[in-house]
């Protein structure tokens, strides 16, 4: 009787093999410097309310501007990025952010900027994030291996994570550093405009990405019955939603911590924008 041939032990991929890939490595780096001025964008955006107007629901106000449309965009904005090309999409979004952040910081910088204007960039900015992130998600198995995805996906949480520590920080100690010299008003401005220079790396690499064309015999889908399909989908399925209560919850009340903070620090502790 022979004996069954021993396999020999899989070998575990590494945690940053997807980074190996040219195209994976400049859009994970382009993510990285995004998510970063992305965070500095909201110290700034909160700490610039603050300078405007001590008026607790104002400021509350600049964090519902951020959060609202990712409540009431994400189903269709996944939709749709399962319909249209994904990379034109986030193109599109990735140069809407560019122009919004550009143009709050030309505003921030001259010193013409108000509350209302403040809150209406915050909320057309959060919808380009909002119609960007499925697409993002999704393109992810486009340009990595399936044997590499988890690892993908885990430098991707990797990435956020490293932006949600450097981002308030950074955006803090500039804020620190300049309101000094150009005043409380204008001093967020720099993160602005260094938040809209970050999207244009993403802009630059999604354009130089050459997606192959994905033809399909099926026709297209429809985005009503793609939210329908999507909406059904959670329904059925106990999992999902028990995640997606966890999630809710903690947002619920979290928020009114993230949406009072600077005005706390600033009003009640007597602190600047690097405290």
């Amino acid at each position: 009787m022979k004996a069954a041939p021993v396999r020999p032990p899989s070998r575990r991929l590494p945690a940053w093999a997807p980074l190996r890939s040219p195209l994976f490595r400049a859009l994970w780096l382009a993510s990285l410097a995004s998510n970063i001025g992305s965070w500095m964008h909201n110290v700034g955006a909160s700490w610039l309310m603050t300078s405007l107007t001590r008026d607790a629901g104002l400021n509350a106000l600049v964090t519902a501007a951020e959060a609202l449309p990712i409540f009431l965009l994400s189903l269709p904005a996944g939709a749709l990025a399962d319909i249209i090309d994904r990379r034109k999409l986030m193109i599109a979004t990735q140069t809407w952010a560019l122009l919004i952040t550009g143009g709050l910081a030309a505003l921030t910088f001259s010193g013409v900027v108000t509350p209302p204007f403040l809150i209406g960039f915050t909320l057309l900015l959060s919808m380009g994030s909002a119609l960007t992130s499925p697409a993002w998600q999704a393109v992810i198995p486009e340009i990595v291996k399936k044997k590499q995805l988890p690892a993908a996906i885990g430098l991707g949480g990797i990435s956020f994570n490293i932006a949600r520590i450097l981002g308030p920080t950074l955006g803090g100690l500039i804020i620190g550093a300049l309101a000094p010299h150009i005043g409380n008003i204008s001093a967020p401005g720099a993160v602005f405009a260094l938040n809209a220079l970050s999207f244009s790396g993403v802009v630059a690499v999604l354009v130089f990405w050459k997606r192959p064309a994905r033809n399909s015999d099926l026709p297209p889908e429809h985005i009503v019955s793609a939210i329908r399909t999507g909406l059904r989908y959670t329904r059925h399925s106990p999992e999902l939603c028990a995640i997606l209560i966890r999630v809710c919850g903690f947002i619920l009340f979290g928020s009114a911590l993230w949406a009072m903070l600077s005005l706390h620090s600033r009003q009640n502790l007597k602190l600047d924008a690097t405290g």
